[in-house]
């Protein structure tokens, strides 16, 4: 005998599992109030937020998403500095790898002093 705080049998509670597998293998809302869904993603919105990358799908293409991923890891304090140091402070905040991987490979004598600039090299580069 289950003793627990359960409000409903274990019959009752099989019956409703019955009942709502088709609605949850649907694909489609389970809720009754639409704003307790989550909004599926914008036309405009960055490439970046779009779920995970893909194999040989890189995320370097536009100014714009570059520019974006890398003022989401790299801070005013970061500049001015060379390729290394970036790749090193994109590395230790957990950048993407494609994006770590594309300032790593900029000239070693170049130097940026913001985001903009490093964003138009790499965009550049790819």
């Amino acid at each position: 005998m289950q003793r627990g705080s359960d409000r409903l049998s274990v019959h009752r509670d099989d019956e409703m599992k019955h009942e709502l597998q088709e609605l949850l293998r649907s694909g489609h809302p389970t809720r009754t109030e639409d704003w307790q869904d989550p909004e599926p993603p914008a036309d405009d919105d960055p490439r970046i937020f779009r779920g995970p990358v893909v194999a040989g799908h890189s995320r370097m293409s536009t100014l714009e998403s570059v520019r974006l991923e890398l003022a989401r890891h790299l801070g005013r304090t970061a500049f001015p500095a060379g390729p290394g140091e970036l790749a090193g402070v994109l590395r230790h905040d957990n950048a993407p790898d494609d994006l770590v991987e594309a300032v790593r490979r900029l000239p070693r004598h170049a130097r940026y002093d913001n985001i903009q600039q490093l964003a138009e090299t790499v965009t550049a580069a790819s």
